[in-house]
């Protein structure tokens, strides 16, 4: 959905970066990171922008339109995270072998 001047409140770059709250180690977002996530994007979610002029610009609609689909898109599962599959014990495995010979499973 593109930008829409008439109703939504565009900010340019420097100014919506003032907006957002402080990141790692207490450090305000840098403007870079505007430019970043409007080019290259986060997962593939791209923020929405316009160019008034010289000056890029996006709005406070649209980084909510940003950051709502960032939660909204699967992360990838770290290898860390992973919990190795238990292979079934033997007794198991042949207590469901004799249940399916007698017709049971």
């Amino acid at each position: 959905m593109p930008i829409d001047i008439h109703h939504e409140n565009v900010l340019t770059f420097s100014e919506a970066a003032k907006l957002l709250p402080r990141r790692r180690a207490g450090r305000k977002t840098h403007v870079s990171t505007l430019y970043r996530w409007a080019s290259r994007g986060v997962r593939g979610i791209v923020l929405e922008t316009l160019q008034i002029g010289g000056t890029s610009c996006t709005s406070k609609e649209a980084l909510q339109r940003f950051f709502d689909h960032l939660q909204v898109t699967v992360r990838p599962v770290r290898a860390s995270n992973l919990r190795p599959i238990r292979s079934p014990n033997k007794k198991v495995e042949d207590a469901e072998r004799r249940l399916r010979e007698e017709g049971f499973h």
